[in-house]
């Protein structure tokens, strides 16, 4: 008797870009992000990891390459140094969520990337105008402050 185990089960690292229309593409190797732009000249790349709530959103350089085991969007160029407000990582969220469990179902494609289809997320402006707000009650502190980062699992 002996271990046993599938090479199915035997998990890869891939670098994840879920692109603007909710795409999930995965590769099992570095990818020069120029390569993507080319291919995507509308958007620019950015590394979840880096994405803050009411922060400006920074693109990756064209020279550098995804790194695997990381998650990164395509995002609109007009959306580049912009703040990410909660509800739009919210929506990011969401999104890769989406693609991600979607993705477990998918095959590797002949190039080594893999690519899944998932709907687009939006959220209209009136929803999250101003949410209602609780007043601090008497001897209350404000507690911490959370940033939340969003990243890839590995499963």
């Amino acid at each position: 008797m002996g271990i046993c185990i599938s090479s199915d089960s035997v998990n890869v690292a891939t670098a994840k870009l879920i692109l603007t229309d909710g795409t999930l593409l995965e590769f099992s190797y570095p990818v020069k992000v120029s390569f993507l732009l080319h291919k995507h000249p509308a958007t620019f790349i950015c590394n979840s990891d880096d994405m803050d709530f009411d922060d400006a959103v920074y693109a990756v350089h064209d020279d550098d390459h995804l790194q695997l085991g990381h998650l990164y969007f395509a995002l609109p160029l007009d959306r580049l140094n912009q703040p990410l407000h909660p509800e739009e990582m919210a929506a990011l969220a969401v999104k890769a969520s989406s693609a991600l469990i979607k993705a477990g179902a998918g095959g590797t494609e002949k190039s080594g990337s893999r690519r899944t289809a998932v709907s687009p997320v939006a959220f209209s402006d009136e929803e999250f105008r101003k949410p209602p707000r609780r007043g601090l009650q008497k001897g209350s502190g404000r507690g911490r402050k959370f940033r939340a980062k969003l990243s890839a699992i590995p499963e």
